[in-house]
């Protein structure tokens, strides 16, 4: 089968390391890709990952079977929706499942809805209310753009003096459109987690435990990191 990857980064390098060796795989390519993905797919310069339309004439052009799709913002754009309504085979959730990722705010409110505990919080879209929030949860706290920001959107600030610049800065963009809404949140400590599972038919089977290390320099001093490793 042929097999297009949407991506560039280290996780697209791997899912593409992986595919290529299923003998099942005839032909493998990888938009953008990476120097890595190029040693094992054929790197496409050029496709717009985030535009459905534009994928969907690609996957037409050279007879894809499946597209699997690595970023979130190409997920929360829509783009498996629009391959899935034209019929062709995505690993990846639709837009709707995607807003789980790529909104903080929604995150918050499902977890709420449906009994997940989660750390206290407050949203905002504005600076005053969202700076009042601040000196109520107190420091430690930390501070989000609500929306995709590369990893790089949070801000966990030991004074209320950190927390107060990382809000206004948020509102003065500098994650640009992610931080026109503001998360607050009670700052929650020890070991982070993630479990990963592959959701189908709306059964969840769950396949391992990961931890990503995200802040930079040691003992977590340091900013948030898009991820610098992982271990499982």
């Amino acid at each position: 089968m042929n097999i297009l990857v949407l991506g560039g980064g280290g996780r697209e390098h791997a899912i593409a390391w992986a595919l290529a060796k299923s003998p099942r795989t005839d032909n493998l390519y990888a938009a953008p890709g990476n120097g890595g993905t190029d040693s094992v797919a054929q790197n496409v310069a050029g496709l717009n990952a985030e535009d459905g339309q534009a994928v969907l004439e690609f996957v037409k052009g050279n007879a894809i079977d499946l597209v699997v799709i690595g970023p979130e913002a190409p997920l929360v754009a829509g783009v498996a929706d629009v391959l899935r309504e034209a019929g062709v085979a995505v690993f990846g959730p639709d837009a709707q499942g995607a807003q789980l990722e790529g909104s903080k705010t929604y995150s918050k409110e499902f977890m709420e809805a449906n009994g997940i505990p989660t750390a206290r919080y407050g949203s905002f879209t504005e600076l005053e209310p969202a700076l009042a929030y601040v000196h109520e949860l107190g420091a430690p706290v930390v501070v989000k753009a609500d929306g995709l920001a590369a990893g790089k959107g949070v801000v966990v600030a030991d004074t209320i003096e950190v927390a107060e610049d990382a809000v206004r800065s948020c509102f003065d963009g500098a994650f640009g459109s992610a931080g026109s809404k503001v998360v607050v949140e009670e700052c929650l400590t020890g070991p982070e987690c993630s479990l990963l599972a592959f959701v189908s038919g709306g059964k969840a089977h769950c396949m391992a435990t990961a931890q990503d290390h995200k802040r930079a320099f040691d003992g977590d001093r340091g900013p948030n990191t898009g991820g610098m490793g992982v271990y499982s």
